[in-house]
């Protein structure tokens, strides 16, 4: 959003500050100006001068010789080679000293160019005649400039008066960063209320008189909105008896300013009034308009439509149409049609000032690939109350400037009238919340300042409609900080109930699987969420694994992150394939990241985020070092429960003698292997690759931090070893539950202290060797205190089919 500061001050005319001190106080009290721009920066000493004599160049023949006067004794002679000067003509002129912005080819110069006396061809030129370029503008801001030549003053100004004002570039234009909450800053009226609260300044918004005969606007228009939903209100007024003609040169400057070209007094209004409220406004010629009734409806699925830029566009149901009985004649919000456009032949002519439903405008925008002024505004949610004022002030603009005769009355299509709303003032709460003391009446001094209202009764603040960011108390809060001075609120500590601070229970167990990942050599790693579908054919999942029921996205960067990821390897195994074409030995990395499982699929809903932790390493260690890291973790959560390893995990990507699920407590916590080599060989890694994956929330849902403080043994252990041949297909874990379930209360621990497979021992038997401890700790032990737990271990053992190996 750009306004000029001479705009603003025809709103607060007491209004004079500099632009630096301008820019400072408005981005402090919540209009944050971006940067300005001085019109004049480059320009200095130029003046109106009147051409009083021209002769030709004694030595050259495209040159001629003016005799100048700018006001101040004799005239100044000055040499020009522009094709348009004549005698009598008021001129820009240059003076000995001054500084124009840049060269008539419409190049600029930072800091501009110093002119000065000097000679052509031999005779004394003393300054210079400008054209619009060489002043930093061009014709597209002054149509009545030439094509080529000097620029002539159509106005009958003093001679020696200041030209840079006579053309309007004694301004300063500000851009500002508006927030999408705050409408009513898009319009100049708007920033003008701001600045007026800001320095404390009254306020005069232009005051609008009646206009219209003693027609009535019923006899020739009638209009029908079908979509009340999108369209909230709809007003219209007709003007009779156009008369296009330039418009005056005080709006040009204005719309130049903003970087709006002039083009009409009809165009230019409806551009001003747009600019002035916020509000855009659009015209018809009324000639055109079929059965003189104008009807607002949803657009026809695969409709063509030609726009005022003469492209057709093609339309769906979602986009709102403005039409006549018989065809549309503009896209809602967005632009008109060629078909119903204002010539130079216009007589009668349609005003339309309309409030659009903001997120339609805004998707029908991209849909038909076009963003203009008005749908930049409309897209924003305007307030329906502001279109009767701004087609009011068109209408008024339309009287002052003789552009045409206004017909009486107004077509209102208001459904569901926009109320303001009451917000409940409490100024000990407002200074609870700043950290202030101020009083009362200083808080409503500042609603005053922003035409807010209160209610002495209720006690509540009556916000207009068009402050469509009011809602709550905070907010009034925020509209006194903001007046009062963020840089006077005191410094003070938060107020309210202590609470420890301290990580939540999910994020402590993270931390812990992290320390003990890292204390084990693992490097933490970052990976994609995005995957390929191509993953699972690498890692060999069959065509029926629910794995590979996913989540597509609607937008992807390309295929290969085209799905969101159910299984955390494939980032995992390509981190250490990375790794290891680029030669790294033994490497270990960790990763904590989320999978996500869609509930169904095609999805209808979010998917379940699940936290992994996956652990992956080649080089130095073996299935039992990973299985190893795992026990860690589960010691360090408290999880002293004992974990088992079901070898028949199933996982295809994994070798399928050497895998296992992790089972605690019953649940199966995740899984852990060798990566199958055929997997690996996808990923270009040849060796072997160990991984674990556990699930967090399985393994946070059965963590405990408590702790229980045991002493020291006071009295002595009890050991046995026991030597046993069993079958290979009976796992360790097997034996160790016979241990638990038969050992007593006595059962210290147990340790597997040998393996063996070999000529001494037959066929498909194995030799396992354990020590069993016993302590009490209230006695020493007795061998009757063991005995039995020993009986009814062996006893178990044999009913297993496992032998003592003698």
């Amino acid at each position: 959003m750009n306004t000029s500061l001479n705009w603003i001050r025809t709103y607060v005319p007491s209004l004079d500050v500099t632009p630096q001190e301008y820019t400072d106080a408005m981005t402090l009290s919540g209009s944050k100006v971006e940067g300005f721009v001085c019109l004049d920066a480059d320009l200095d000493k130029i003046v109106v001068g009147q051409i009083e004599k021209i002769e030709r160049h004694p030595d050259a023949d495209k040159l001629v010789v003016c005799q100048v006067n700018v006001g101040a004794g004799e005239p100044v002679q000055i040499v020009t080679g522009a094709p348009n000067v004549k005698e009598g003509q008021k001129v820009p002129v240059v003076l000995d000293g001054g500084r124009v912005a840049g060269g008539h080819d419409g190049s600029k110069t930072p800091g501009g160019i110093r002119i000065k006396k000097g000679k052509l061809r031999g005779v004394a030129s003393e300054g210079m005649m400008c054209s619009i370029e060489e002043l930093g503008s061009d014709r597209n801001m002054y149509p009545e400039a030439p094509v080529e030549g000097i620029y002539i003053f159509q106005e009958d100004l003093p001679v020696g008066t200041d030209a840079i004002e006579a053309l309007g570039l004694r301004d300063v234009v500000f851009e500002y960063e508006i927030t999408s909450n705050r409408v009513d800053c898009f319009g100049v009226l708007g920033l003008a209320r701001e600045a007026a609260a800001t320095f404390e300044k009254e306020f005069c918004p232009p005051e609008i008189s009646e206009t219209g005969n003693g027609e009535d606007v019923n006899d020739y228009i009638k209009v029908r909105v079908e979509d009340t939903e999108l369209c909230p209100r709809y007003c219209a007024r007709v003007v009779k008896n156009i008369r296009i003609a330039p418009s005056p040169k005080w709006m040009q400057r204005r719309l130049s300013a903003h970087g709006i070209r002039p083009i009409n007094n009809i165009v230019d209004i409806t551009n001003y009034v747009m600019e002035e409220y916020g509000q855009p406004m659009h015209a018809y010629d009324l000639d055109t308009i079929a059965g003189q009734e104008i009807i607002v409806r949803r657009a026809a699925k695969g409709e063509k439509f030609v726009t005022l830029d003469g492209q057709e566009r093609t339309l769906d149901d979602s986009i709102l149409m403005i039409c006549d009985r018989d065809k549309a004649v503009g896209i809602a919000g967005i632009m008109g049609g060629e078909n119903s456009m204002i010539t130079d032949h216009v007589s009668t002519m349609l005003f339309e000032a309309a409030c659009f439903d903001g997120t339609n405008i805004r998707l029908s925008s991209k849909k038909v690939g076009m963003r203009t002024d008005a749908s930049g505004k409309f897209e924003k949610g305007l307030d329906p109350n502001n279109a009767m004022e701004a087609i009011n002030r068109a209408c008024q603009l339309i009287e002052e400037l003789g552009a045409g005769e206004v017909v009486g009355g107004v077509v209102d299509v208001y459904g569901k009238v926009r109320e303001g709303r009451r917000v409940a003032f409490d100024a000990a709460g407002i200074n609870r919340l700043l950290g202030t003391e101020i009083a009362e009446e200083t808080m409503l001094g500042y609603f005053r300042k922003l035409e807010l209202g209160y209610d002495e009764k209720t006690r509540e603040v009556l916000v207009p409609s068009w402050r469509q960011d009011l809602e709550c108390l905070a907010d009034l809060a925020e509209e006194v900080a903001r007046f009062y001075g963020y840089d006077n609120i005191p410094v003070s500590l938060p107020r309210g109930e202590a609470t420890t601070g301290k990580l939540s229970y999910k994020l402590r167990v993270e931390e812990i699987a992290r320390d003990v990942a890292e204390f084990c050599g693992f490097s933490q790693g970052m990976t994609y969420s995005f995957e390929s579908p191509k993953v699972f054919d690498k890692l060999l999942l069959a065509q029926e694994d629910p794995l590979r029921q996913t989540m597509v996205i609607s937008n992807p960067l390309g295929e290969d992150f085209s799905i969101m990821r159910t299984i955390s390897l494939n980032g995992m195994l390509t981190s250490l394939a990375t790794n290891y074409n680029r030669r790294n030995k033994d490497v270990r990395l960790y990763e904590l990241g989320n999978v996500y499982l869609p509930k169904q699929v095609p999805v209808t809903e979010l998917p379940e985020e699940r936290m992994q932790l996956t652990l992956g390493f080649y080089g130095e260690g073996d299935f039992y070092t990973m299985k190893g890291v795992v026990e860690e973790l589960f010691d360090r959560l408290g999880m002293h429960g004992k974990e088992t390893y079901d070898p028949g995990a199933g996982k295809p990507f994994l070798h399928p003698g050497r895998q296992a699920n992790i089972i605690y407590n019953g649940e199966v916590m995740g899984y852990l292997g060798e990566v199958h080599p055929q997997v690996a060989e996808n990923y270009s890694i040849k060796d072997r690759v160990y991984v674990a994956v556990i699930d967090m929330p399985k393994v946070t849902a059965q963590a405990d931090f408590g702790r229980k403080y045991e002493g020291i043994a006071r009295y002595p252990a009890v050991s046995r070893d026991l030597s046993m041949v069993m079958p290979k297909d009976i796992l360790a874990g097997q034996v160790e539950e016979v241990f638990d379930a038969q050992g007593g209360g006595y059962l210290e621990g147990y340790q597997l202290f040998d393996l063996y497979e070999g000529a001494q021992i037959k066929a498909g038997y194995k030799s396992v060797a354990y020590s069993i401890t016993f302590r009490a700790k209230d006695k020493t032990l007795e061998e009757a205190d063991i005995a039995s737990a020993m009986k009814n271990i062996l006893k178990a053992l044999e009913e297993m089919g496992i032998e003592l190996r003698q």
